[in-house]
């Protein structure tokens, strides 16, 4: 299934397509679909998104053989792979590693094309990071 209609799909039924992805466990091939929404995502509109997706992926697999469909939040550890991932985390703490090895924490605080402006945690002060030099980064959340 195209990505495009994908996320037409999702957000038709309120929520955002965060990312997907293709696992093994235990010998089983499953097919993740992340989401977002506005308030969280509950129970109910994972399993509204899955009653609409399952029969139009029985039709267009989006893997070969046989595959479980998981609809899900992609929880408050996440990793941030594309630049919309930073989008949809301003204001949320970050642990980024960048290709040089710099490793430390930040709170995202806006993004401008490839341009993320954080606030260094260690630092104590704003800084920006191009998308490109980060090889490693995901959500977490203080206690």
């Amino acid at each position: 299934m195209d990505n495009t209609i994908l996320t037409q799909l999702i957000s038709d039924a309120g929520a955002s397509l965060y990312d997907t992805e293709t696992v093994h466990e235990e010998e089983r091939k499953i097919f993740r679909i992340y989401i977002t929404a506005k308030g969280g995502v509950s129970l109910d509109l994972c399993t509204k998104i899955t009653k609409i997706i399952s029969p139009i992926l029985d039709l267009d697999p989006p893997v070969g053989g046989e595959y479980t469909l998981e609809v899900s939040s992609p929880g408050i550890d996440r990793k941030l792979t594309s630049i919309s991932h930073f989008a949809h985390s301003i204001d949320e703490l970050a642990k980024i590693k960048l290709i040089n090895g710099e490793k430390f924490k930040c709170k995202i605080l806006s993004i401008e094309g490839q341009t993320i402006t954080c606030y260094d945690k260690d630092a104590k002060q704003e800084r920006q990071i191009d998308f490109n030099e980060i090889s490693k980064a995901k959500t977490y959340f203080e206690w």
